[in-house]
């Protein structure tokens, strides 16, 4: 699970189909502060450790402060590149590098994706009858950038920030869309305006066309309140009931999600880490990334929730990767055949996977069945 400890939940406010959750610490993290990097609009290519690369829009990298001692980091600042001219191709060196003693450049979610990208991204050890030579590359996924959600924009402008605010929870149409938390109350002022240029799924896209969200009403009985104290009481009351709401049932399933944690990077007292979800379909599921520290406090978290399609393919991966990719076992452990697993693939575009005669086979086998 995701441990939030430390972290308050705040009124929402809403816009549309956004609604805004602030998450507030009553102590910020003093021994961690986080900056952003400005890039500018141009296609990154970020080389991997294992000699394969990441290609995507990457407008920012945020780049990590720390001390050894518990005494206050120092924070650096927003930092913004020259303005493009012309459109090129930016190439970067690792998802997470250090680039000082006590400074860590990396990527938010871009770590993460990448994680989801790669997942068992050299297929099978052995090469089945079924399957081509053809490994997963490239794998490639469609996501929106956050000035593509209608709202959203509008709702970052508008909306306060609390004092002591450190995080964010942001839900589409009453769908968490994403989580972004962070060391200190000045991080989250300067990193607010990156939130438009995170990135956010298919399925909050087409939700913020749709879906419109309404304000949920105080409602404060009249007779009970004598004073201005019994009605401070009763907002009181009714701000616990929201936030327990919230953590229990708003944001309950990405609270859940990891089902798989890597470690990226150790700096200090803090490590970076990645995650994956169980990949449970027709369920919420989230990847993301985090920074905690040696006491398992979050000190940065970064979410992004999959489609169920992207959901669909990262259960089959995982399925045939727990079955040594044999497709008989997988369909067995799946309860079905395998031609309805061939199907199944194909229709999460791996069909190119299959050999040409094996794919066929399948499709004859299923209409088969059809008929």
């Amino acid at each position: 699970m995701i441990d939030l400890t430390g972290l308050e939940t705040r009124p929402a406010q809403t816009w549309g189909s956004v609604r805004l959750v602030p998450l507030v610490r009553r102590e910020p993290i003093l021994d961690l502060r986080l900056h952003a990097t400005i890039y500018g609009d141009e296609p990154s290519v970020v080389s991997l450790t294992d000699r394969t690369s990441y290609r995507a829009y990457i407008p920012h990298a945020f780049v990590a402060s720390w001390t050894r001692d518990g005494t206050p980091a120092a924070a650096y600042g927003t930092q913004i590149d020259e303005p493009v001219r012309h459109i090129g191709i930016r190439t970067r060196r690792r998802m997470a590098r250090r680039v000082d003693k006590n400074r860590l450049r990396f990527l938010p979610m871009h770590l993460a994706v990448e994680g989801y990208l790669a997942l068992h991204f050299n297929g099978p050890e052995i090469v089945w009858e079924e399957w081509s030579r053809r490994d997963l590359s490239p794998r490639v996924e469609v996501v929106y950038s956050g000035g593509e959600i209608s709202g959203l924009a509008d709702a970052l402008r508008i909306f306060e920030i609390y004092p002591g605010q450190c995080g964010l929870m942001i839900y589409v149409a009453d769908a968490l869309a994403a989580a972004t938390v962070v060391p200190h109350p000045d991080d989250y002022r300067a990193l607010h305006p990156t939130l438009i240029h995170d990135l956010y799924g298919e399925l909050i896209h087409e939700y913020a066309l749709y879906h419109p969200v309404r304000d949920v009403p105080a409602v404060v009985d009249a007779s009970r309140v004598a004073s201005l104290g019994d009605l401070r009481a009763a907002a009181e009351r009714h701000e616990r009931e929201w936030a327990s709401f919230h953590d229990t049932t708003m944001a309950a399933g990405m609270l859940s999600s990891p089902g798989r944690v890597e470690e990226v990077y150790r700096f200090g007292p803090f490590r970076l880490s990645r995650f994956l979800p169980r990949f449970e379909p027709r369920r919420e599921n989230h990847i993301g990334e985090t920074i905690t520290s040696d006491d398992g406090q979050v000190a940065y978290l970064k979410t992004f929730r999959l489609s169920q399609a992207q959901i669909r393919r990262g259960y089959l991966l995982t399925r045939l990767a727990e079955h040594d990719w044999h497709i008989g076992r997988t369909a067995a452990a799946l309860g079905t055949t395998p031609d309805d697993l061939g199907s199944r693939l194909e229709r999460a575009g791996f069909g190119h996977l299959l050999r040409r005669h094996v794919l066929d086979h399948y499709r004859a086998g299923r209409r088969g069945q059809a008929g």
